[in-house]
């Protein structure tokens, strides 16, 4: 990724109040797609979205970085989001995620609250324990991560 795209896209989105969560440059079936999340204080909507989409597009229309053709694509990281760096770790803290990590014996899967994160590991307290146990995961195993979502019941009146 063009470290020029990434501060484009920083600049558009503070100077419309959003913070720029995510940005990658994916090859697909229909082309290159450039990914850009973006997350607000109050989430964003959907026309937030376009409106960061029309601002960056041109921009990055007139620098002209990626050489071939590409599609954009500005959306929130969504209610279960992707866990990527340090950052988006310590954001993540008092949340349940799902983490994919690797093992001697091969990838191990666990969920549960993320309790702290140290400079190299992640400290969570699995949700299937019976007992207030942690499990420490070193942040070089991990293979993937993201938040997970639970719709919390509606109150009866």
């Amino acid at each position: 990724m063009n470290e020029k795209i990434k501060e484009i896209a920083l600049q558009v989105c503070q100077d419309q109040g959003f913070s720029l969560y995510d940005i990658e440059l994916k090859n697909t079936d229909n082309g290159r797609v450039l990914c850009v999340r973006i997350t607000g204080v109050d989430g964003v909507t959907l026309d937030e979205c376009a409106s960061v989409s029309r601002k960056l597009n041109y921009e990055l229309d007139i620098v002209d970085l990626v050489a071939t053709k590409y599609f954009l694509e500005v959306s929130s990281p969504g209610l279960e989001r992707p866990l990527k760096n340090e950052n988006h770790y310590n954001q993540a803290i008092g949340e349940t995620v799902r983490v994919v990590y690797r093992q001697k014996e091969g990838n191990t899967s666990v969920s549960g609250l993320l309790k702290e994160v140290t400079p190299k590991s992640l400290i969570l307290e699995p949700s299937d324990s019976k007992e207030a146990t942690t499990e420490e995961i070193p942040i070089s195993s991990i293979k993937k991560a993201r938040t997970v979502f639970h719709m919390k019941p509606k109150a009866r009146r």
